[in-house]
Order: C-alpha cells, then structure tokens, then sequence
C-alpha cells in the first residue's frame, strides 16, 4: 500500500474529499468545519487533544481562505467582526469558568450533549421554519453596500435596533444598531461557545442576521473574518501541546481551498431563503448525530458512533451538493435570461 505522509493514500483521498464537502459547507455557511471534523476524527480512533487541535487548524486554515473571497465579493465587516471578536472572548472566557465547575461536579459530559442537541436542533427548526415562511422573494440583496429593504430584516432585529442605546454603529447593508446591543449578542454567543466547546458559528451566523439584521451573506463574511482569529488562537494553543496532525491537516486543507472558494462564490448565487433552508437542515442532521452518539454511549454500543459518523457524512454530502445544484442552476438560469434578452441577429 502506498504511503504519503506516512498515511495510506486511500486514508489521504478520503480526507481530501471530506476537505472539499466541508469547504464547500465552510464558505458558504461561514460556519465551522469543526463539529463535522472533529466527531469524525474521534469515530476513526485518534485521541481526543488530537482530534480538536487538528480540527482548530483545518478551521483556521479554511476560514482564511473563504474570508478572502467573501472579501472579494464585499460581504466582510470588519468594524462588526472586531466587535463580536471582542464580545465573544470575553463569553468563552465565562462559558468556560461554568464548563470547568460541571466537570469538577462530575456532570460535564452529559449536560453539555444534551445542550448541543437541544442546540443544534432548535436553531435548526427555526432557521428552517423561518426560511420556509419567507416572503419568497429575493430575500436580502446580496450587494452588501446597498440598503437593506426594511420588510427583508426579521422581526427580532427590528426590535433590537429600535433601541436607540448610543453610541450607535452603522454597518454594512445600511443597518444601524447600539454598539451595547452589538457586544451583548457577542457575548451570548461566546458563552455558548465556551459552554460548548464549539467554535459557535452556527450560533453566530444566525445571531448576526435574527439579532442584528446584517445580510446573510454579510452575517456569513463576517462569521468567518472571526473565525480565523479564534481558530488561529485554539490551533496555536494545540499545536504548542503537539496535538495538531499535519498528516491529518494538509489533505483536509488541499480538499477545502477549492471547496471553501466554491461555497463563497455561491452565496452571491443562490437565493438566500435557500441558504437558511440548507443551514437549518444542516443543523437537524447535525443534532441527530450528536444524538445518536450519545444515546451510544449511554447503551455501550459502540456500532452507534459508526451511525453518527454517516449520519454527519451523509449530512455534509447532501447539503453540500445541494448548494453546489443550486449555484450551477442560478448561473443556467442567468445565462439563459441574457441569452434570451439579447436582441436576435445583428
């Protein structure tokens, strides 16, 4: 059997195509590949410091790579994303003072996977439900400089900016909001994370656009600006301790550059109720996993976890080949109409 790395090129394939599903999910999302990763490390036998490091430095790696596109689509806010960063290291930095007294309790585990499922699940079905009652329209323009229409901001974040707290901050999409309100969203979501032990983008993407009512693309842009900060920290750490696989890394990167610049370029594409529809399916598949793992480990069958693994890479696959559908069938479709409104013959 062939060897790179020191690792099989069967076992090299399949991270570089893992890479490339989650790439894809990555920028697309602006949501985290680590709580697809690092279940998925764990379920093929590497030890757990390994497992997270590893998946911090695929996040890292990816979230620099998607950033830059949505850069180069305008759907990054750094004045916003340096906010949140602040606000969210300040609520992990308490997620984590309540993590460390459970597990001096002896309920650590438990409470924070039921926590996840509940979690995951319940984002998932309002998003989800959300998107499906939408208008139908166009949903937000994805040009992240215009004003955003007033009927395409949910009805939590009118009530939100309807808080006239100063100082007020004007951000992209013309939405304008107290700073106070902006740390106070940032810090919920990093006391989850802390809590969780998730990069907590699927709490983010969703809080920056029902809670502050920035444009998804721009709530995704700048959920993965942040991400390259507390990925690169969490990594970093690892690495210090030895726990970040290169082996397990380089291939995941190689499948996630293409990957991440695809799902980027395909939230300037694809209708944006679509985007919420995927994401909330997304996090219902995610939260059944994470189920079925736990409900393993409680009956000590072990086969579960194997469940729980296909469940995540079933998720991945479909949800990622459904944006990859949708962005090739808006671009036909485009392609159509300016072919069709093109006066005939010359």
């Amino acid at each position: 059997m062939m060897e790179l790395m020191g690792v099989g090129v069967d076992l090299l394939a399949l991270f570089t195509g893992f890479g490339l599903l989650i790439g894809i999910l990555f920028g697309f999302f602006g949501m985290g590949g680590s709580f697809l990763v690092t279940p998925a490390l764990l379920v093929m036998g590497y030890e757990p410091n390994v497992a997270v490091g590893s998946g911090l430095a695929f996040v890292f790696g990816t979230s620099v790579i998607a950033t830059l596109k949505h850069r180069d689509l305008g759907q990054v806010d750094y004045k916003l994303g340096i906010l949140m960063i602040a606000g969210t290291t300040a609520g992990i930095e308490v997620g984590k003072l309540g993590l460390e007294y459970l597990q001096h309790i002896g309920l650590a585990g438990t409470v924070v996977s039921v926590a996840y499922v509940f979690l995951l699940g319940g984002i998932g079905m309002f998003v989800t439900r959300e998107a499906l009652k939408g208008g139908g329209g166009g949903g937000v323009d994805h040009d992240a400089d215009g004003e955003i229409d007033g009927d395409d901001i949910p009805d939590i974040a009118k009530k939100i900016q309807s808080y006239r707290v100063p100082p007020m901050m004007k951000l992209r999409g013309g939405v304008r909001v107290s700073l106070w309100l902006i740390l106070v969203v940032a810090f919920a979501t990093g006391l989850l994370s802390g809590f969780l032990g998730v990069g907590g983008g699927f709490i983010r993407m969703p809080a920056l656009f029902y809670l502050i009512g920035v444009p998804v693309p721009v709530a995704v842009g700048t959920d993965l600006f942040e991400i390259v900060f507390s990925g690169g920290l969490g990594s970093f750490l690892y690495a210090q301790s030895g726990a970040v696989d290169l082996s397990i890394v380089v291939p995941l990167l190689a499948g996630s550059a293409l990957g991440a610049r695809l799902g980027a370029a395909a939230t300037s594409l694809v209708n944006e109720d679509d985007i919420k529809v995927y994401f909330g399916v997304m996090l219902l598949l995610g939260a059944i996993a994470v189920a079925v793992r736990e409900i393993g480990g409680v009956l000590q069958m072990p086969i579960l976890d194997t469940v729980s693994l296909i469940i995540i890479l079933g998720a991945a696959l479909l949800v990622s080949g459904a944006v990859v559908y949708s962005a090739i069938y808006e671009l036909r479709k485009e392609g159509s109409e300016s072919t069709s409104a093109a006066p005939a013959g010359d």
